[in-house]
């Protein structure tokens, strides 16, 4: 079956200008070659540490930035080379929830008017429809009624994340890029928005790429993870079995870090040593090397590529790394 997404070698470096005349001296590689596939009707789950570029690589799916290389299969069709006019009709079938509601949400307008606006833009029905477009989409997120007429600082911050939303359903769109979507919500406000992620997504068919660093939030709403580290996927596999069986060094150290809710278990900490290296300056050999406790002098010269090491009953697990730990 052809994925809904396939990505393949994509790259996004970004240049560092230095100089009197403001010339790329270095190149930022936020992202270094990611390769996946996203079938229809999956979550897919990103995650890593900050500055690894799973936020950038989503923005790269939906093209508000255009990739230095590589390709974005969407539907068979490759996004990359397309202009913003080729774009225009396919970013009603993607769309993106971005990570803070109040800087997403223009405050000057109405919610109404936020959530009317890509209506207009595509051209959609007349005002009468979109007007009742508008209330059909705040009850499907649970707004309550009126909302429409009022502005976004009126309502609080999972409110806010509700409308946006709204706004990414508005065009009856197939696959959405949730850029840490709960990140800055109250704990008992994300499990709401996470279920209404859950329960739009079963009632309208919607695919979905899941960008967090909370790993336990992950696994509640994906069906696969692949973990994040300095640009590259590092592990890729289903939901459950990256919990069960980690097999890279990075994920194995993410994983000790979730807080053991039961306080009669315990959970051996692995505790990395060292800073994330820059991206402009990136290490020789595989990325991870410079904190992995198991490094070898392979690892120092030789870059790992994602391989499959799936267990029988296992469909995939692909792992970036030079052994079998």
């Amino acid at each position: 079956m052809t994925p809904l997404l396939r990505i393949r070698d994509l790259k996004m470096h970004f240049p560092v200008r230095e100089g009197v005349f403001m010339r790329a001296r270095h190149f930022a590689r936020a992202v270094d070659g990611v390769s996946f596939d996203v079938a229809t009707g999956e979550t897919l789950g990103l995650v890593g540490e900050s500055g690894c570029g799973k936020t950038t690589l989503g923005r790269c799916v939906v093209r508000l930035v255009r990739p230095t290389a590589g390709s974005v299969h969407f539907q068979g069709r490759d996004l990359v080379p397309l202009a913003p006019r080729q774009m225009k009709p396919l970013r009603r079938e993607i769309q993106m929830v971005f990570q803070d509601p109040v800087e997403s949400l223009n405050a000057r307008h109405t919610v109404g008017g936020i959530l009317e606006e890509p209506l207009i833009i595509h051209g959609l029905g007349d005002a009468a429809s979109r007007r009742a477009r508008v209330r059909e989409l705040l009850g499907q997120v649970g707004m309550p009624g009126g909302a429409e007429s009022k502005f976004p600082f009126e309502f609080s911050g999972g409110q806010r994340q509700r409308i946006g939303i709204a706004r990414a359903l508005a065009l009856n769109p197939k696959l959405i890029v949730c850029d840490e979507p709960v990140s800055a919500l109250d704990v008992s406000i994300q499990s709401q928005v996470l279920n209404l992620l859950l329960d739009l997504q079963r009632d309208l068919g919607l695919t979905y790429i899941f960008v967090a660093h909370n790993l336990a939030v992950v696994k509640h709403v994906s069906d696969r993870i692949a973990v994040m580290y300095l640009g590259r996927i590092v592990e890729l596999t289903q939901a459950d079995e990256i919990y069960r069986n980690p097999r890279h060094p990075y994920t194995r150290a993410l994983i000790s870090a979730i807080p053991e809710p039961n306080p009669r278990r315990t959970r051996e900490r692995i505790v990395l040593k060292g800073d994330v290296p820059s991206p402009i300056h990136p290490p020789a050999g595989c990325p991870f090397h410079t904190r992995c406790p198991h490094v070898q002098d392979r690892c120092r010269v030789d870059v790992p590529l994602l391989r499959n090491v799936a267990a029988p009953g296992v469909p995939e697990h692909q792992v970036a790394c030079h052994f079998d730990l």
